[in-house]
């Protein structure tokens, strides 16, 4: 084949990629770029012209950071309570699934024992259920437990059951990185006379950081973005989440919410995801599917 016919299909072909990169990632993202591009101008604007053009650079929609504010939801609202019981509900939420799942991890990669294969079949059938279809059954439970209507114990109770929904499969993904880990290097251990325990904490368990790091991450935004378990099981407004009260902010269009207040919340609710995963790109970028690169 001559030269020149080479070099044709080599560009058509590298043209016919660029392409399908274009219709299959670009332009579905581009809606979402606008409407984030809508939510930044919006917040930092006294007026928005056009949709995502600002005019008038202001601050005020921010000031909901340091003084109250009077909305439709409550007059005098502090962001602040809001704020405090969404990092309460994220980090236990992280807290529980990290302990639990290095745990159950550890033991489905290392310990034989009888249906261990079925026991990781049920596990990954297990996050095949949303929590909207236990809506019933959780609330009897919580009630039985005595956790609903109690302030923070109510919380705590959506904690578990948040964590209980995250363990799964975040026990199915560290036990990638535990099979990673060369047996010879924990029977080396045991051998010098360590405890099964001592092994795990000592030794096994700083080898899997990234594993950890990669779930504590995925179950503390999971608890920070948590909507539908709050809303139906908390019933005192104090103990609402940001998601909830953002929602209730923008429920009631006939009382014409302040908009550039509502986009503010908005992006100051998903800074805590844009640092994340701007500061965990290499983190993450160690992991396929529940393991390390070598």
């Amino acid at each position: 084949m001559p030269a020149k016919n080479r070099r044709t299909r080599a560009l058509l072909r590298k043209t016919a990629k660029i392409i399908v990169i274009i219709v299959v990632a670009v332009i579905p993202a581009i809606p979402i770029w606008i409407m984030y591009a809508w939510l930044i101008a919006q917040s930092f604007s006294a007026r928005v012209i056009q949709g995502i053009l600002p005019s008038g650079f202001t601050l005020s929609n921010w000031r909901f950071l340091w003084t109250r504010v009077s909305t439709v939801y409550e007059a005098g609202l502090s962001i602040w309570p809001y704020v405090a019981n969404t990092l309460y509900l994220a980090l236990g939420v992280a807290g529980l699934v990290v302990l639990v799942s290095s745990m159950a991890g550890y033991a489905l990669s290392r310990m034989e024992f009888k249906g261990r294969m079925k026991m990781m079949e049920f596990i990954i059938a297990l996050h095949a259920f949303p929590s909207v279809i236990l809506l019933i059954a959780l609330f009897i439970l919580l009630n039985k437990m005595g956790l609903y209507g109690r302030g923070y114990v109510t919380l705590t109770g959506i904690m578990i059951v948040k964590a209980g929904l995250e363990i799964p499969m975040a026990s199915w993904i560290i036990k990638g990185f535990f099979d990673n880990i060369p047996w010879d290097l924990e029977w080396a251990a045991l051998v010098d006379g360590c405890s099964r325990w001592k092994v795990w904490r000592y030794i096994i368990l700083p080898l899997v950081l990234p594993g950890i790091g990669a779930v504590s991450i995925f179950s503390f935004l999971s608890g920070w973005s948590e909507f539908l378990l709050v809303y139906t099981y908390v019933s005192n407004e104090k103990l609402y989440t940001l998601p909830v009260l953002i929602y209730y902010l923008i429920s009631d269009l006939e009382s014409m919410p302040q908009w550039g207040l509502l986009t503010a919340m908005g992006l100051f609710y998903t800074l805590p995801v844009l640092i994340f995963f701007s500061t965990s790109q290499k983190l993450l970028l160690r992991i396929y599917v529940g393991g390390v690169k070598g």
